[in-house]
């Protein structure tokens, strides 16, 4: 690919790579459970870090991805789109205005009819084992959207959690024996957040049901839903659903505000913050919630009964896949000897 692409540089040891003196981040875009040690070497080698969702594995490792990265005092950022959609932006502008008054409830959603990687015709088999991918449904997706829920009721801390997990549609028995499915396809839970706030979770890989209405926040004087955006809230005896025009919005943010490309996407956002332009949005302390919240339903799944936050991290375990050795002159002779096109 590199010679095909023309492209400079190329590595077959990471570490000859986090050894260059003239870059300032990583983007780790590995699998789930590849994400702590290959995050965990970029920031001791001095480099910022960007990595995907989920932030990791488990509860265990994304706390420890944190902890290096404040320690080295580098910055860290989690892959959550969501937080930078118009809808989010839209709703953080209502709610930091007060538009909705004192928030207490958020619900986080996802649907796909038969939507599981690999079984159902599109993607690797290792996003459905677990000892790639750590999770299904609630990793893949509900990362996304529970995320976005809980950057609007403002990352509030966890207390406890109940929930359930379920791999309970048919699927093709060929793609089945092939791909070690062994992760969930729904799960569903419910969450007491500090300041009595409270978040309950459905996300679908495969149900047989159609579309479930979109994540919503609620506050004492409005709310909101997010697919489609809705604001909803009482004029005396009017109750009033408001429709927006989104564009518009996120027009007037460049133009008449003018955030610029800040906030464009997590791409853009995480370029900015490292060129010193904006403040980085706590996306990696989002993420470590989310994945708080996540472990939470396995483990309340397992022992059938309602966990707190603190056994979560207790009986969190690390699922860390070790840092791959090189195999740099069987590469290295085969990419000379036959070239990019082979």
């Amino acid at each position: 690919m590199a010679g095909l692409f023309k492209v400079p540089s190329c590595y077959f040891d990471v570490q000859d790579l986090l050894a260059r003196e003239d870059l300032d981040a990583v983007d780790v875009c590995l699998h789930n459970n590849y994400h702590l040690p290959y995050t965990v070497a970029a920031l001791k080698s001095g480099k910022h870090v960007y990595c995907e969702k989920p932030m990791a594995g488990t509860y265990r490792d994304a706390e420890t991805m944190l902890a290096e990265a404040r320690k080295r005092r580098k910055m860290l950022s989690i892959q959550l789109v969501t937080l930078f959609s118009w809808e989010t932006k839209a709703a953080k502008a209502l709610i930091e205005d007060g538009r909705l008054g004192r928030v207490y409830h958020g619900r986080s959603t996802g649907y796909r009819r038969r939507g599981r990687p690999f079984v159902d015709g599109y993607g690797t088999s290792n996003f459905v084992k677990q000892e790639v991918a750590a999770g299904g449904a609630l990793f893949d997706m509900g990362v996304y959207h529970i995320a976005q829920v809980l950057y609007l009721l403002g990352n509030p801390e966890v207390l406890t959690i109940t929930g359930g997990t379920y791999q309970e549609t048919e699927m093709d028995a060929a793609r089945r024996a092939s791909s070690g499915y062994n992760v969930e396809e729904l799960g569903v839970g419910f969450a007491r957040l500090a300041g009595g706030v409270t978040l309950d979770i459905i996300e679908a890989w495969a149900v047989h049901l159609n579309p479930f209405e979109g994540s919503c926040v609620v506050g004492c004087n409005g709310g909101i839903r997010l697919e489609p955006f809705g604001y909803y809230h009482n004029i005396g005896d009017l109750e009033t659903n408001s429709s927006v025009d989104l564009e518009r919005f996120d027009w007037r943010q460049h133009t008449v505000r003018c955030v610029g490309d800040v906030y464009d996407s997590p791409q853009h956002h995480w370029v900015a913050a490292l060129e010193g332009r904006v403040d980085l949005l706590p996306t990696a302390e989002v993420a470590l919630n989310t994945m708080l919240i996540s472990e939470g339903i396995y483990l309340s799944h397992k022992l059938g009964r309602e966990v707190t936050a603190d056994e979560v991290r207790a009986t969190s375990q690390s699922l860390a896949v070790k840092m791959r050795k090189p195999a740099r002159a069987a590469a290295g002779a085969s990419l000379k000897a036959k070239g990019p096109n082979r």
